[in-house]
């Protein structure tokens, strides 16, 4: 009988007859539980019928309970392909295969094994040998686990300079970026680029040629007190379109190279008041009863006050920043899409009648006061909301006829006429009022009034004809 070919890469004996002939079965046993770390001895029906065991680690796992169970069984569900594999080949050209497979544990992770099965003598027996690989499953998620480190370390990494990148960005004192070298500003953020330049580019320049002249010695001096003591004091520059400006510098090192960072402040008195007076109007703002939000173009919050916060029910700013203002206001989603299409329009809305819908169910009516505030390319809108209570129904319809006045001539009627023609009545009132506001808050726009109403375009036309409210002749 010719011996099998090995697979590519794997080489047999040449002479096996001659080699190991003498070789009986109790030194063959010995051998193949020196060679590798579990040994399986399995009859023609897959039953396992015996179990070496050649490592220590696997001594505790009791595998010799295997013994009289289908291989199969040993093994988890995914697995259970492989050994109908590896029995299958166990006496072809495959059988030098190696699979790797699990056997669940009473208690613990599942055992991983490499196993290779080969087919001995004539009676359908294969001997499986396998190889430990809790030791490389391990090493794999040591590896795994210092990638997810690593990964976690450089988000936070970039978190943290997305952070200062911001910091640097919206600052309103001027700060420039030096290289210690040349001299010359590597970067600037937007408020020193405004004070030195009027806007315009100031990056690689020579830090010197944004002051006059006669300013020439005295930066020379703060930079050199800064480099000597770390920082240095501040020290008033004339810039070279004339004005003064109050200049200090400190000294940082980053990826081998010195830097310094040039503070600059308009002096005490020029600008002081006026940033004063803007402190002051956001801590007003920050503390009044009405509800204050900031959104941008796509009704998205960008800011909010703490009283809009406790009208949607949340805890923090952060957890309305970046949500659209339709998730808490409006009836739907047709409120506000009329509120910003009339902010647009006219530049601001006052008190327009809406409701807020709490995170937690709570609703409360409101009155809201929009602007549109461009800034730059992007606009902004900005709403007051006040809340109003209940509304009585008095007030109900803008220009129409007063509810309490409909209300007397009902009870004029009463022992006149029957009780289901003064409901029929006063529902006829009430329906034609809430149509004739819904049309003035969506500026005739009667599919948007429909929606508003929660009613199809095809009803809501029904009862304008009822009561005979606009021209329908010339609808589409």
């Amino acid at each position: 009988m010719d011996t099998p070919l090995a697979p590519e890469g794997l080489r047999q004996f040449r002479a096996p007859q001659t080699s190991l002939g003498d070789v009986d079965a109790a030194s063959a046993a010995r051998l193949i539980a020196a060679a590798s770390d579990l040994a399986l001895v399995v009859n023609r029906d897959g039953v396992i019928e015996d179990v070496a065991v050649g490592s220590r680690e696997l001594e505790a796992e009791a595998c010799e309970r295997w013994v009289g169970r289908r291989w199969i069984e040993t093994v988890t569900a995914e697995s259970r392909e492989k050994i109908e594999a590896l029995l299958r080949h166990a006496g072809s050209e495959q059988s030098r295969l190696w699979r790797q497979v699990n056997h669940p544990l009473p208690s613990g992770p599942d055992l991983p094994i490499l196993y290779s099965a080969v087919d001995v003598g004539h009676n359908g027996r294969i001997v499986a040998v396998g190889r430990d690989l809790r030791g490389v499953a391990s090493l794999q998620r040591k590896l795994v686990d210092a990638q997810a480190a690593m990964e976690r370390e450089y988000a936070h990494l970039r978190s943290a300079e997305t952070r200062y990148r911001l910091l640097f960005q919206i600052a309103s004192e001027a700060v420039l970026v030096v290289d210690a070298a040349t001299r010359r500003v590597s970067e600037a953020n937007p408020a020193a680029i405004e004070l030195v330049a009027a806007g315009g580019p100031i990056t690689s320049r020579p830090l010197s040629q944004l002051f006059a002249p006669e300013s020439a010695g005295t930066l020379e001096d703060l930079l050199t007190a800064a480099r000597s003591a770390g920082r240095s004091d501040e020290n008033r520059l004339r810039l070279a379109d004339g004005r003064e400006a109050l200049a200090s510098a400190s000294v940082f090192r980053q990826d081998r190279v010195t830097h310094f960072l040039v503070r600059l402040a308009p002096p005490a008195g020029a600008s002081g008041a006026l940033a004063t007076a803007r402190r002051r109007v956001l801590r007003v703002v920050e503390r009044l009863p009405d509800g204050i939000v900031v959104t941008d173009a796509d009704r998205r919050i960008l800011s909010a006050n703490a009283a809009f916060l406790d009208l949607v029910q949340l805890a923090t700013e952060e957890q309305a920043r970046g949500e659209p203002l339709d998730r808490w206001l409006g009836r739907s989603s047709v409120d506000c899409n009329v509120l910003t299409a009339s902010v647009r329009e006219h530049g601001s809305v006052k008190r327009f009648g809406t409701i807020v819908q709490g995170e937690y169910g709570l609703s409360e009516d409101v009155e809201v006061s929009a602007v549109l505030a461009p800034e730059g390319e992007e606009a902004c809108y900005g709403f007051a909301i006040r809340p109003t209570g209940p509304r009585p129904m008095a007030t109900i319809g803008a220009g129409g006829p007063e509810l309490p006045h409909s209300v007397a001539q009902m009870r004029e009627l009463v022992g006149r006429v029957s009780l289901k023609e003064l409901v029929r009545e006063t529902t006829d009132v009430i329906e034609k009022l809430c149509i004739e506001a819904a049309l003035d808050l969506t500026g005739d726009n009667r599919a948007s009034a429909a929606e508003m109403l929660g009613l199809s375009r095809q009803s809501f036309y029904a009862k304008l004809r009822r009561h005979g409210l606009g021209d329908l002749d010339h609808d589409d």
